[in-house]
């Protein structure tokens, strides 16, 4: 039994970094939004925040890029199943693409908080 957990943990770790990759090779959105993460992830560790703050930034960051992966799946599904234009396969897109900009929009609210929070101190 431990011997097939382990082989599923280690098939999953394999799955995760080919999904990983491929993303990386194939979606610049995903590279535009570490890039957004590396200029966030660094001000946030340059600026003197509280550990707790550092934390709910980098972890909104990370967040982020979990949902545009989530995007990036939908999408895909979406057009595995259909190249045809259709009102329901849009919509699936578009509230994929939501998604990712509510997750962006609250990494930004955090750091609008925590701004304001220090320019007040």
């Amino acid at each position: 039994m431990l011997q097939e957990q382990w082989t599923r943990f280690r098939n999953r770790c394999v799955w995760s970094w080919e999904g990983w990759v491929h993303a990386w090779q194939h979606e610049p959105s995903l590279r535009q939004w570490i890039v957004a993460n590396l200029i966030s992830g660094a001000l946030a560790l340059w600026l003197p925040l509280e550990p707790a703050e550092r934390a709910l930034i980098l972890g909104g960051g990370v967040l982020v890029l979990a949902v545009e992966m989530l995007n990036s799946a939908i999408e895909r599904a979406v057009d595995y199943t259909s190249k045809e234009t259709h009102p329901l396969a849009k919509q699936a897109k578009d509230m994929a693409s939501a998604a990712v900009a509510i997750s962006a929009i609250a990494v930004g609210v955090m750091w609008l908080v925590l701004l304001y929070d220090l320019a007040a101190a």
